[in-house]
């Protein structure tokens, strides 16, 4: 698939904390359904959404029509930006060495940009059913052209910092893998990644306007995997999921930290990349494929 830059995206009130990077500790999250009754369940709350709509009136995030928190056009421009999934570490220097050579191959379902940027911020803001439904969709398109038609892996998402957790009550990343998953059969979710607290330490404030050092540095130590987990990846192929991919310095410590309980690391996934691929990228390549260039 060839890759495609996109326009410059809507302005934004606020600021994504994430992209403002806090300090740490992931949450538990409901894990995947594994029983008829519970999908049924969930289709409910859905439904129970929508009738809550009628009562409680609400606007699409992205343009503003009333009676869906995501209108049926921008669902399908959503649709559109991340249908062509695009390997984006070209565009994240902690992810390249000075060489150009790859350190961590990363798969993006599409540009941090229009619909996808605003449906994105606006879910991580307040987890809406119908965010989390139309982005699930798209995180697993990345993953599975991410994971190709190799061995099994593991999805290991990337643990969101305190201070985002407390500020909105839930990790966005979580959810939004734990939506995708049920798109990817055979494809399980482990969540042994934490934070040591040793970011806060060395710098305060958030990383905008941080160049690729002093990210790097900020984030160095920041994550392990935790002990009880480190079996769980010991030896087995995993993929990193995030949600925003910027310069890749917290994609770059996670990597480091299940490298070093002993898992093989074949690649990351994330829903949206802040910079555009290269106008020569490489479109959808596995992480493998990436591996055995020279």
């Amino acid at each position: 698939m060839s890759s495609k830059a996109g326009l410059p995206g809507r302005s934004r009130s606020r600021a994504d904390p994430d992209l403002l990077a806090p300090a740490p500790r992931p949450a538990r999250h409901r894990s995947d359904h594994q029983s008829t009754l519970l999908r049924f369940a969930d289709q409910m709350a859905g439904a129970a959404a929508d009738l809550l709509a009628l009562a409680v009136p609400v606007d699409c995030v992205c343009c503003g029509a009333e009676d869906r928190a995501l209108c049926t056009a921008c669902e399908r421009h959503i649709r559109r930006l991340t249908r062509e999934p695009f390997r984006a570490e070209s565009g994240a220097p902690a992810l390249m060495d000075i060489r150009g050579t790859v350190l961590l191959p990363v798969v993006a379902a599409g540009v941090y940009r229009e619909e996808l940027a605003q449906a994105l911020l606006s879910f991580k803001r307040h987890g809406q059913h119908q965010l989390k439904t139309a982005l699930g969709r798209s995180l697993a398109g990345a993953v599975r052209a991410a994971a190709g038609e190799g061995p099994s892996i593991a999805l290991v998402p990337v643990p969101t910092s305190s201070a985002a957790y407390m500020n909105r009550g839930f990790s966005p990343v979580h959810l939004l893998l734990a939506e995708a998953s049920r798109q990817l059969p055979g494809i399980g979710v482990v969540n042994v990644l934490v934070k040591t607290g040793k970011e806060g330490l060395r710098l305060t404030g958030g990383q905008k306007g941080l160049d690729r050092g002093a990210r790097a540095k900020r984030v160095r130590g920041s994550m392990e995997v935790r002990r009880r987990g480190q079996g769980r990846v010991e030896g087995r192929r995993c993929i990193i999921v995030d949600d925003v991919l910027t310069t890749g310095a917290t994609l770059a410590e996670a990597a480091r930290a299940l490298h070093q309980a002993g898992a093989i690391v074949a690649g990351g996934v994330v829903l949206a990349a802040t910079r555009p691929p290269d106008a020569g990228g490489g479109g959808a390549a596995s992480p493998e494929d990436q591996r055995k260039q020279p």
